[in-house]
């Protein structure tokens, strides 16, 4: 017996081997399925899929042995891979002074072996799709070519497996940075909100005790502070609005009446001359509740502040089909531009500089309604005209 050599690039080939993370893992169907259609096909009792380590083959699926890892020095597949044609065959291993009083020929009768090294895109021999058989054998053309070509497919799960460990851990990093940036948010508003209300007491106190005193300029300069700070508040506000919305969309749907929600959003926003109008319709929702009441409050707020009309307008509408809830909120509004439509639901940007009480806007509260929509499986639209108002058309997914 001869046992198997090393190739010349064995600790860089060993690094695309542990890269995949397959080694020591469960039996998968995927590879189980090739396994037993290649023993079909060449008519064999053994059929694996292994991975050569350091000192071991690995079987990532055994299909007639009972053991999921053999020597590397003993192994057929330690010479496979260090051949450079497609497919590595012994007819009979009998005859082979690489493998004669081999343990796998004297104690298991392993004759015939044929095998197909797995060769990622980096040219790394990973280790082999292979056949046994007890008695010496050929493979005609058909079998070879059906091996290769289901050993191309072995090394496309192999890929496939790192892209998913590989999206996983990315998803994993993206979610504890937003952790943290949610904590940080948190923090520093908080931090943020006790100085900026002593700033607008002072504002106060200033307007009350030296309003008199102060001339014209010096009025003008408290109402500026007074700005800022209504501002700055609108903006911490928003920030924790927008990462207190995974919470609201880890809340479960539960049955609700469209009609309860239109009668709760009339009575929270419409308490001057401006005119709601919805479809008094008998129907129930399945859907969370407190997510789509958010969106609503938020495009309807928008919709009343940024309006410059003498009786604010608001109309909804509601539709469905099998798959989808259909909304729609439009205003009589200021309307947007049209090249800031496209921003319009990115954070921080804004549809327009000053509200019908000449305040400015964070720029949050439709990022939020978009992310809300997205994240319940929906899409928002939004066509609007300059002085004429806008419709924001959204989904949500049932």
């Amino acid at each position: 017996m001869i046992a198997p050599g090393f190739p010349e690039n064995e600790k860089e080939r060993l690094e695309a081997v542990k890269s995949y993370e397959l080694l020591d893992t469960l039996p998968e169907k995927d590879y189980d399925n090739i396994t037993s259609l290649i023993a079909e096909i060449c008519d064999t009792p053994i059929s694996l899929v292994t991975l050569l380590d350091k000192e071991r083959n690995f079987l990532k699926s055994h299909l007639g042995v009972p053991f999921n890892e053999s020597p590397r020095d003993i192994s057929f597949c330690g010479h496979a891979i260090l051949d450079d044609k497609d497919i590595f065959v012994i007819e009979d291993a009998r005859k082979d002074d690489r493998f004669k009083n081999n343990p796998l020929v004297k104690e298991h009768n392993a004759i015939f072996y044929a095998g197909v090294p797995l060769i990622n895109e980096d040219n790394y021999p990973l280790g082999t799709l292979c056949v046994y058989d007890t008695k010496p054998r050929k493979l005609d053309d058909h079998q070879i070519k059906a091996m290769i070509k289901l050993g191309n497919q072995v090394v496309n799960l192999f890929e496939l497996h790192k892209k998913n460990n590989g999206l996983i851990l990315a998803q994993e990093h993206l979610e504890e940075r937003n952790k943290q940036l949610k904590d940080f948010a948190g923090i520093v508003s908080h931090d943020l909100k006790s100085p900026l209300a002593n700033i607008t007491s002072l504002v106060y106190l200033l307007k009350e005790e030296y309003g008199s005193v102060f001339n014209d300029e010096g009025n003008q300069y408290v109402e500026y502070i007074k700005e800022s700070s209504d501002a700055l508040r609108n903006y911490i506000d928003g920030m924790l609005n927008y990462y207190k919305s995974d919470t609201i969309l880890q809340q479960s749907k539960e049955e609700v009446k469209l009609q309860d929600i239109y009668n709760q959003i009339d009575t929270i926003m419409f308490i001057d001359t401006a005119e709601f109008k919805y479809q008094k319709l008998d129907a129930s929702i399945f859907i969370n509740k407190t997510a789509i009441i958010q969106i609503f409050m938020n495009l309807i707020g928008n919709a009343l502040k940024y309006n410059h009309s003498e009786v604010p307008y608001v109309e909804t509408t509601f539709s469905e089909d099998a798959s989808f809830y259909y909304f729609a909120v439009k205003d009589n509004g200021i309307g947007i531009e049209k090249e800031r439509q496209e921003t319009i639901f990115n954070l921080f940007n804004k549809g327009s500089d000053k509200d019908r009480n000449g305040n400015t806007g964070s720029g949050i509260g439709l990022a939020i309604v978009k992310k809300l929509i997205n994240k319940l499986g929906g899409e928002i639209i939004l066509k609007s005209t300059i002085g004429k108002g806008s419709i924001f058309s959204f989904t949500i997914k049932k």
